[in-house]
């Protein structure tokens, strides 16, 4: 999945919205430590109060928000697993309701299985069928639009930690009196899900059953246990994996000490790769694998790059020789230079613009700019060196 066909779901889940059928929802009460299931409970969707709907679909976007390969990760089902998550989420989404319900108990079990928490949770199921108009209604002709439709069928989860009311004075206005405000009920915080997913993935209006959207509960921590124990999926490497493993393989090949008009060219040369991406409206993410990485070095100026030299610097980093990075993971939204006077952040791009110089015997960093720099109002004085 891409962030745009990400976006087009979660923008879906609201009120009374014919492109988002939810039919059911099923929500399990399990007790801390002990892992026990304490209530469950399955209802039409419908049925629920307003404001609880309202609640749960902010909860489920909560789900479907967040970076690629960051917080959101399409996971790879794994092979020759006995009755595994991917089977019982196939057969949950078509099966009748008390059926649905003893899959869903199923991932609980493994769930509970293989972690423990010094809370009470909730998770809970929902299954549905997401409709997408397949081209925009043309206002002339009135065809389009809802005419025809791509319809998936789909099951989301999302866990949620519970937290017990804070103690609170509160004022009776019938009494006219200062009262404890004491509540033993939980609060269910669906505002941050410990960890989600959808399923199946959708790829160019398709299910693919193949593979699941999984949301970590923190940006590029995602619960490996969770994914290989009660997803059933394969292993992956998040976005600040890749950077960091990217970085290692550039200090390798170019060394501790580098030019800034160097790294700027190597991180211009890849937003290229993506740019061209866009252009040709390409729904998967551009890669780069080791041979990429070397002509990249090479035409950014890179001296003494040779086959051997990365090809030694990827096999210390990545076990799979075949590994191929994503080129969006590798570019960083700002740079930041830290020293002991000032921190200075700018724009990768604009990074042969900074300059390491000597003068007059001290280190001294050099930026240049186009424009008049204005420090509390007042023109900085120009002068040449």
């Amino acid at each position: 999945m891409n962030k745009k066909d990400i976006a087009n779901i979660r923008k879906q889940f609201k009120l009374d919205n014919h492109l988002m059928d939810i039919r059911e929802i099923f929500n399990v009460y399990v007790k801390k430590e002990s892992g026990e299931i304490y209530h469950q409970v399955s209802r039409p969707f419908q049925l629920l109060e307003q404001e609880t709907q309202e609640l749960f679909l902010t909860n489920f976007k909560k789900v479907l928000t967040g970076h690629l390969d960051a917080k959101l990760f399409e996971l790879k089902f794994s092979r020759d697993v006995d009755y595994s998550t991917q089977t019982i989420l196939f057969e949950g989404i078509r099966a009748d309701s008390e059926d649905w319900q003893d899959n869903m108990l199923e991932i609980v079990g493994k769930m509970f299985a293989h972690a423990v928490y010094e809370f009470d949770t909730v998770v809970t199921f929902i299954r549905g069928e997401y409709r997408k108009p397949t081209r925009k209604r043309n206002l002339e002709s009135e065809e389009g639009g809802d005419d025809e439709v791509y319809s998936n069928q789909f099951i989301l989860c999302s866990l949620n930690r519970t937290d017990l009311p804070k103690k609170a004075l509160l004022f009776d206005y019938i009494e006219k009196e200062f009262k404890s405000y004491n509540v033993v009920d939980p609060i269910i915080n669906l505002d941050s899900p410990l960890s989600g997913f959808l399923f199946p993935a959708f790829n160019d209006n398709a299910a693919d059953v193949n593979h699941i959207l999984y949301c970590a509960g923190k940006v590029n921590q995602p619960d490996f246990t969770f994914i290989e124990k009660v997803l059933d999926c394969e292993d992956i490497m998040t976005a600040q994996d890749d950077k960091d493993c990217f970085d290692f393989i550039l200090k390798e090949v170019i060394g501790d000490e580098v030019d800034s008009a160097v790294i700027s060219n190597v991180y211009e040369e890849i937003d290229r790769v993506i740019q061209e991406n866009q252009e040709k409206e390409e729904s998967e993410t551009p890669t780069l694998d080791q041979r990429d990485i070397e002509r990249i070095l090479t035409v950014s100026g890179v001296e003494n790059v040779d086959t051997a030299k990365v090809e030694h610097a990827f096999k210390s980093v990545v076990a799979d020789e075949k590994h191929e990075f994503k080129a969006s993971s590798l570019i960083p939204k700002t740079i930041k230079i830290s020293t002991k006077l000032a921190d200075v952040t700018i724009n990768p791009k604009d990074l042969k613009n900074v300059k390491y110089i000597t003068y007059e015997g001290k280190r001294c960093l050099l930026l240049e700019v186009d424009e008049e720099v204005v420090v509390e109002g007042f023109r900085l004085e120009s002068k040449t060196l």
